[in-house]
Order: structure tokens, then C-alpha cells, then sequence
């Protein structure tokens, strides 16, 4: 039987494709991106991570057009951010003053610009790639490797985290990254949608890869060894300072007052860590404060290491500039104890306004940046140095992004972050904030101090274990001991370039493979 060009045309681009319909396709996709959620901490229930991107690539498979394929990426992009990043509400409506009905308003707009990640994903995989579990896959990793870059980043809600403590598949985070994580989950959830549809040998790469990194979790490789000095002892203060009080200007004095009776008892202990803003005011404000605690920390023979705002008056030239710049800082003092650590990753509208000057033609914004906007430190700052140890810092979400974490932590013997979960009440987010700097651990082979004002503050070994871990919203102190360690994992040397070297080479491959050989060029 002899077609004619219209119905060839119909065959190789059907309008109409069959399957669910399209309002169901859209609401099951959402469903399966806001249930994600419930694979990472507090729920940590893992398989969650494989049976929702499993329920994406399966909707994705059959032939459809771009049109349907992109919304039904972004239905699920949609509900992964709407719901996996609810807690933003807190800080928005409780701490922000933000009427309810606006505050979801923001929310779903978040979720619809983030979700555009997953929308374009699934129109890539629908019209660029060959449709098979590789390439969407690698197209999941390049989505999450953009977010921790484009618009400066909001590195939230990768699949790697859900198996931060499943050793058998995080054993690859110091050879790779979490993106290699993350990549052997999706494949696998690809794959036995595949092995459902009677093509189980697309089973082979990720029963390969998942032989590797079991391989990997039993044989132990012991990518850092100890340094071979003794232990430290420390101790990480948690004030507990509510978040609508902390920065008031009655309730600062009442503040250092806290921090200063719960470390009475430490004093004598290698390091006492206080957390992010713990001092919430500048150095040059705070003089005789700071001077007080530095007398008592050399007295006792304590490094003392405390998050604060710094003020560079040192750079401030008035003839171009409005106020000296400032910096959400890290300092360490007292005893065996130097270095000054400014925050890198600054958070949009929290720490810093973007678009300067633009944004002054509002009345309501206009001057606005003069009094939000911290000044960004620098990427090539030298490690703080206590008791004879090189220690990194990353200060609160910037721990969230695996290649700043990484340039921190070489030539380092252990970590801190210091944070100020607060902002974020009882909700998810501070427990998802603390399975990434376990995650940071692992990819680095280091200790890593957690202080937080609210919590969670805990002490995590280099296997991303959590040591000693404090009750969130208490005053407390939490003691233990931390390790040092030297000797680079493999990720700290090549960093993100293998995998994401790979993922190209995948996607060009599958892209090639998907081209006509023998295009047809008319019908007659």
C-alpha cells in the first residue's frame, strides 16, 4: 500500500498522541515531583528518589510532541520546588510579614521558574536525544549541575542526596561527586521502566555501575588518613535566639549575654564554635565584647572561632563609595588561632540586592541595597588557621554547592559551617541543609563542625556520619571530639569535570544516534 505525503507526515509527527490524557499526564507528573520530597531527610525513605523520576521517564517515553513533553516536564519540575521547598514560606510569610495568599503566590512562582530545569529537560529528551535511560540520565545531571550556576544558583533537591547515608551507592561521592550519585539513581529508575517494557538490556549500565559502587562500599578505600595528631575537643554553642528578636537592636546585648554564659563552662576546651551572626553587629561595634571573650579564650588556651558581621573600613574610599563594604563573616581568635573567612555564595534579596541601581526607580526599593547588601568574599581565600591545623569554612547555604565546598576544603585538615537555620522554623529545610554538608563531608574526606543557631548543630566524620548531633530549638552545647585529616579523594583533585565530561559525551552520542541515517527528502 502506497501512502501519500500526508499521511507519511501524520505518521512521523502525530498532533493527537495516544495515552493518558493530557490533564492526567500533568497531574501525575506533579504528583510524582512533589512526592520526591519524602526520599530526603527528615522522611528518608530512598526508594521514593528512584520512583519518581521512574514516573517521569515513563510519561516522557511515548511519542508525543515538544509542546506536551515540555509541560509535562514542567509539571513535575513544578511540584518537586512547590512542595520539596515549601519551607521558604517560613522565612517568607512568618519572618518576612508577607500576607498568606502572596506568600503562596511567591511560592508557586518559584515553582514554576524552577520547574522550567525539568521542562526543558523533558523537551530535550523529546525532540534532541534518543529517548532511552543514558540520555535522560545525563540530562538530569545537566539540570542539577545548572542549578548550582545559572542566576547564581539554588543547588536544592538533588537525587544524590536521598542515598547520602545508603553506602552502597554514596561510595561514589569521593570519586565523583553527588552528581555521580544522582546519575546512577535516574539511570536505574530509566532502566526498570525499560525492564517492564521487555528491554531488559538496558538494565546492563546500571547493574554495572551499581557493581562498582558496592565494590567501592565494601572494599573501604581510605581516600584521607588521619594527620596523626591527637584529636581536638570542641564545643558548638546554640543559642537558640529566636529569629524576630536576633536582630533587634534592644535584644543584642541579651544576645551576647547567651553566648557568653553558654560557653563559661568551655573555656579550656581546644575549640568553642558559635555560630553564624552570633554576634549580631560589627566587629567595631562589639570591640570590648570581643576583646573580653579573646582575654578568657588565651587565658584558658581555647581557640575561639564565631560567625560575625565584618566590616572592612580599611577599604572604604568615600569619594566612590557610599559605606565601607561588609561581609558575613567567620573569624577565628584567642589561643593558636588566625584568619578571617568572607562568605562567597551570597543569598539573592537576603544578603545582597540583585540588579543594583536598577531596582531605585521603585519608591518602595529605591536605597534599599544600602542597607541589605553584603559584599561577596573572595574565591581564593586562604583556609582559618587553629592549633596548628588548616581549618575551611563555608558559611550557611553556601555549603550547598559542591565545588565551592570542595576549593575550601583542599589543603585543609577539617571543615566548619557555621549557620543560622532559624529563618526556616520547623520545618524541612534545616534537616535537608544538614544531609548536604553530610554529603560535603563524604565528597572531601572531612570532619566537618555544623553550628547553628536553632539547629541542627552536629559533629560529622569523613564518612558523612553524623558524630554527636544537638536537639533543634534549645540552648545548648554540644561537645565531642573532631579528627584531622590529610590526603585528597579523588573529587577534591578532578573535581565536577569527569562526570560532567561524561554526561556530554553521552548526550552527543545519543544525539548522533538519533539522526536519520536516510532522511527522507519527498514522496511522490
Amino acid at each position: 500500500m502506497r501512502l501519500s505525503t500526508v499521511d507519511l507526515q501524520k505518521r512521523l509527527n502525530p498532533d493527537k498522541p495516544k495515552g493518558l490524557h493530557m490533564g492526567l499526564t500533568v497531574l501525575i507528573a506533579w504528583l510524582a515531583g512533589a512526592a520526591f520530597i519524602l526520599a530526603l531527610a527528615p522522611y528518608g525513605i530512598w526508594p521514593v528518589a528512584v520512583v519518581s523520576p521512574a514516573i517521569l521517564y515513563a510519561l516522557l517515553v511515548p511519542t508525543m510532541t515538544g509542546r506536551r513533553a515540555f509541560l509535562i516536564g514542567q509539571a513535575y519540575g513544578t511540584g518537586l520546588w512547590c512542595v520539596g521547598a515549601f519551607w521558604l514560606y517560613t522565612s517568607i510569610h512568618v519572618y518576612g510579614d508577607t500576607p498568606t495568599w502572596l506568600a503562596l503566590i511567591m511560592i508557586a512562582l518559584m515553582g514554576l521558574g524552577m520547574g522550567l530545569f525539568h521542562g526543558f529537560l523533558a523537551l530535550i529528551f523529546n525532540r534532541v536525544v534518543g529517548k532511552q535511560p543514558l540520555s535522560f540520565a545525563a540530562l538530569w545531571i545537566l539540570q542539577e549541575w545548572m542549578k548550582t550556576w545559572l542566576f547564581t544558583g539554588f543547588p536544592w533537591l538533588f537525587v544524590g542526596y536521598a542515598f547520602t547515608e545508603q553506602y552502597w551507592l554514596s561510595s561514589l561521592a569521593p570519586v565523583v561527586g553527588v552528581f555521580a550519585v544522582s546519575f546512577v539513581a535516574v539511570l536505574l529508575a530509566a532502566s526498570i521502566v525499560e525492564l517492564l517494557r521487555r528491554r531488559g538490556g538496558y538494565m546492563i549500565p546500571s547493574i554495572a555501575l551499581l557493581i562498582i559502587s558496592s565494590t567501592l562500599w565494601l572494599i573501604n578505600p581510605q581516600w584521607t588518613k588521619p594527620k596523626g595528631t591527637p584529636d581536638l575537643s570542641v564545643s558548638l554553642i546554640q543559642g537558640n535566639i529566636p529569629q524576630d528578636l536576633k536582630w533587634l537592636t534592644e535584644y543584642q546585648i541579651e544576645t551576647l549575654k547567651i553566648y557568653a554564659t553558654l560557653t563559661r563552662d568551655e573555656w579550656g576546651r581546644d575549640i568553642v564554635l558559635w555560630p553564624e551572626s552570633s554576634i549580631p553587629m560589627f566587629q567595631t561595634e562589639a570591640v570590648g565584647f570581643i576583646s573580653e571573650m579573646v582575654a578568657m579564650a588565651k587565658e584558658t588556651d581555647t581557640t575561639w572561632v564565631t560567625g560575625i558581621p565584618y566590616k572592612d573600613e580599611a577599604a572604604f574610599d568615600a569619594s566612590t563609595d557610599k559605606y565601607p563594604p561588609f561581609y558575613n563573616s567567620v573569624v577565628a581568635l584567642g589561643a593558636q588561632a588566625e584568619g578571617l573567612y568572607k562568605k562567597q555564595r551570597l543569598v539573592p534579596f537576603g544578603e545582597y540586592i540583585p540588579f543594583q541601581g536598577v531596582l531605585d526607580i521603585l519608591p518602595n526599593l529605591a536605597g534599599s541595597q544600602d542597607i541589605m547588601s553584603y559584599s561577596r568574599g573572595s574565591d581564593q581565600q586562604s583556609p582559618l588557621r587553629v592549633r596548628g591545623h588548616n581549618l575551611g569554612a563555608a558559611i550557611c547555604y553556601e555549603v550547598a554547592y559542591p565545588d565551592t565546598t570542595r576549593k575550601n576544603a583542599i589543603g585543609t585538615d577539617f571543615l566548619l559551617t557555621i549557620s543560622n537555620d532559624a529563618w526556616f522554623g520547623t520545618s524541612a529545610g534545616p534537616l535537608q541543609h544538614l544531609q548536604m554538608v553530610q554529603m560535603r563531608a563524604l565528597e572531601n574526606g572531612r570532619w566537618f563542625m555544623r553550628a547553628t543557631n536553632t539547629g541542627v548543630t552536629a559533629i560529622i566524620d569523613h564518612k558523612g556520619r553524623i558524630v554527636e548531633r544537638a536537639p533543634q530549638f534549645e540552648r545548648t552545647v554540644l561537645r565531642g571530639d573532631i579528627q584531622a585529616r590529610v590526603g585528597n579523594t579523588p573529587f577534591m583533585r578532578f573535581g565536577q569535570y569527569p562526570i560532567l565530561f561524561i554526561m556530554a559525551l553521552l548526550l552527543i552520542l545519543s544525539y548522533l544516534g538519533k539522526r536519520p541515517k536516510n532522511p527522507v527528502r519527498s514522496v511522490k
